[in-house]
């Protein structure tokens, strides 16, 4: 779901470039959240620099693991959040959160100063993260039942009543940003453009597990 409408940017007015922090596994979808504890000077910088424009930061996950920044791998799509919390520590660290905005393509990049990165952000395929998307009851159900099989073989608590009330959309973002994937996994569903899209993927994930865990009990006996 997107932000607060008082809040949250219009789609045209969402800005041409944004200062990017890549992390593995750190996904802001929309309307979810992503609290980020900020230590490094560049990544200070960073927070700084973005407090005084729009309060927007690109989380990007990297594609390898590299000692220089300059050389590490990106994916080229990634999920941009507004900076709704922000605390300065006694040890010279900032408490922020990230609230989801929307995702965006990463186009040419901008040299700085501050050490942190900076890219063009193209939002126009992600249009559909500031609107309103639906799945069917039927597809609803399905999911919801691999879901609950997938988090009884991972031994996942999950507080079912409540997930009954959870619009799909917000469910799907919210296990994109939580569920225990692999990176590449989670670039996936990160990538796939509509909700139904990203149903099915997370639902063939979900469904690989379990059925993977199936056969592995199977060999054991």
């Amino acid at each position: 779901m997107p932000p607060p409408p008082f809040f949250s940017l219009p789609f045209e007015k969402l800005p041409a470039s944004l200062p990017i922090f890549p992390l593995p596994h750190a996904v802001v979808m929309p309307g979810c959240q992503l609290p980020l504890n900020i230590f490094e000077p560049r990544y200070l910088n960073l927070v700084f620099d973005a407090m005084a424009e729009r309060r927007l930061i690109g989380m990007v996950q990297p594609e390898l693991s590299a000692s220089d920044e300059k050389a590490l791998a990106i994916y080229k799509t990634g999920t941009a959040g507004r900076i709704t919390f922000f605390n300065e520590t006694t040890d010279n660290r900032l408490m922020i959160v990230l609230t989801g905005v929307s995702r965006f393509d990463l186009k040419e990049e901008i040299p700085t100063t501050q050490g942190y990165r900076r890219f063009q952000a193209d939002w126009s395929r992600f249009r559909c993260d500031m609107e309103e998307d639906s799945v069917t009851e039927i597809e609803r159900g399905n999911f919801l039942r691999q879901l609950r099989d997938y988090c009884d073989y991972k031994r996942l608590d999950i507080e079912w009543p409540v997930l009954e009330h959870v619009g799909v959309a917000d469910l799907i973002n919210r296990l994109t940003c939580v569920l225990p994937l692999e990176v590449a996994e989670r670039q996936l569903l990160i990538e796939a453009v509509t909700l139904p899209e990203r149903l099915k993927i997370l639902s063939m994930l979900l469904r690989c597990e379990t059925l993977e865990s199936t056969a592995d009990a199977s060999r054991r006996h």
